[in-house]
């Protein structure tokens, strides 16, 4: 794993860097905890970008082989079967390969650099880092597909941990890496207040027409194939092949390696999380009733299951980041009741997971009208689970009540809310489409000074100045 401190080369790493290449080496250079935590779905490219902070380390920082540790714990079983493994290795490699403590590396200026891919696989991996970062000076990067394990371990770590939250491939990435045609985003790193700005969401569309020529091939690339950086790079196989790679790959490598092993050693029901996954696909961007979901349990696997049962295994899915469970807006300290709407992370593995393909771009879709109600349910889904990733910022949708209308998400941003309806559809109604975030501006408790309507295409202008019209290409440039 470590062929540099024999002075051999590492294997050869992939020219393009994700947009958090430069988070996580911050944070790993001189951020202000120890420990960084780089998170998210599988084959999202958190190892690669580990092996291209171990690059960027030796090849232009300078630092030494022997001053940088990478272990990757899902690799080598026997590492697990170690009492403490991660102090028994780091021991072995501060005697063995530094060849001096951690405390006086750091002290002459030489501080080491610990990698570990997949510790929350360990039982005891919080404690073991605690206790690590504790007593030694050190730099410590995290990389993991388990957010409920990571989350678990959190409290023991609070003050000592940054964590960063990786997903599929951003639009302007896509754009990057398939097409070699750059896009800068409009939202710096740390410039999510300026989202309760109206003018952040008008300069956002104008940002998106700007680059519309490279966002719109970017686009259809994305349409055609989600955000994998497999599907994405290799458009050349053919998607049957593609498909087969990603739910192998991706959702059987979480359902049976991540999901698989419950507390204290029970094993969950990989038949019924491999069908929650499909009613999560069958029903993305919605929020099905309990009832729906049981029956359908029901009906395909002839057995009794509760809902509890049921949502115990969906937040496993979620805590394996394939899926954002979006719960409905609190107001007041009033839970207000009703189910969490789902969100995919990624329409390729719907479409690989179901056998269907689903055109999101205008023109792919013009030629399937009768697929339009179902694209418009994945436009939302997408605008759910990309919403949900910018950091510091809270995210919710709120359920029909009474006189008042649903709103397909609502971001918390401060004390400020911005209400975002989903109209994905070739014809807008500038009043009966605007409904709910009329309703929702217009009640002074909701505090909502203005709202955006998430559209397809861009010519799309109305009369109310309180809601800006921004279209699922533009918005998707937001980061």
């Amino acid at each position: 794993m470590n062929p540099w401190w024999e002075g051999k080369p590492a294997a050869v790493q992939p020219p393009f860097k994700r947009w958090a290449f430069s988070r996580v080496l911050r944070g790993i250079e001189e951020g202000l905890a120890p420990i960084t935590v780089l998170r998210g779905p599988r084959q999202v490219g958190k190892s690669t970008i580990q092996d291209q902070i171990i690059q960027e380390l030796l090849d232009t920082r300078g630092i030494a082989p022997n001053r940088i540790l990478k272990v990757q714990f899902d690799e080598i079983k026997e590492l697990l079967r170690l009492k403490l493994p991660v102090s028994t290795i780091a021991w072995w490699f501060e005697n063995r390969v530094l060849e001096r403590t951690f405390n006086q590396a750091a002290h002459d200026g030489y501080p080491a650099y610990l990698l570990f891919d997949e510790v929350q696989n360990l039982d005891d991996w919080a404690p073991e880092l605690k206790n690590l970062v504790d007593n030694n000076t050190v730099r410590v990067l995290v990389t993991g597909s388990s957010a409920l394990r990571i989350e678990a371990g959190r409290d023991s770590l609070a003050g000592r941990i940054s964590a960063i939250e990786l997903g599929p491939l951003l639009l302007r990435e896509v754009s990057e890496l398939g097409l070699n045609e750059p896009i800068l985003p409009l939202l710096p790193d740390n410039g999510t207040a300026t989202l309760g700005h109206k003018d952040t969401w008008i300069a956002l569309q104008m940002h998106g027409i700007q680059n519309r020529e490279a966002r719109d091939r970017a686009f259809v690339r994305w349409s055609e194939r989600g955000g994998y950086p497999r599907a994405q790079q290799r458009f050349d196989v053919p998607w049957p092949e593609m498909a087969d790679a990603l739910i192998e790959t991706v959702v059987n490598r979480a359902i049976q390696h991540d999901l698989r092993q419950g507390e204290r050693g029970r094993k969950r029901d990989e038949t019924l999380l491999k069908e929650i996954f499909r009613l999560a696909c069958r029903y993305t961007g919605q929020a099905p009733r309990q009832s729906i979901f049981v029956q359908d349990i029901k009906s395909a696997l002839d057995a009794n299951i509760g809902w509890q049962r049921v949502l115990a295994y969906l937040r496993f899915l979620e805590g394996a980041m394939l899926l954002r469970l979006v719960s409905p807006l609190e107001l007041r300290l009033k839970r207000k009741r009703g189910p969490a709407k789902i969100c995919l992370c990624d329409h390729g593995l719907r479409a690989a997971w179901l056998q269907e393909l689903i055109p999101l771009d205008p023109a792919g879709l013009a030629n399937a009208p009768h697929m339009a109600d179902l694209a418009g349910r994945i436009a939302e889904s997408a605008t759910g689970y990309f919403l949900s990733g910018i950091p510091n910022i809270d995210l919710s949708h709120f359920p029909e009540r009474g006189a008042e209308p649903e709103v397909d998400f609502v971001l918390s941003i401060g004390n400020s809310r911005i209400p975002i309806e989903v109209k994905y559809r070739r014809r807008i109604d500038g009043f009966a489409d605007t409904r709910g975030l009329r309703a929702f501006i217009e009640k002074s408790v909701y505090n909502a000074p203005f709202g955006v309507l998430v559209t397809m295409t861009d010519d799309v202008t109305l009369d109310d100045p309180r809601i800006v019209p921004v279209s699922l290409p533009s918005l998707l440039l937001l980061r």
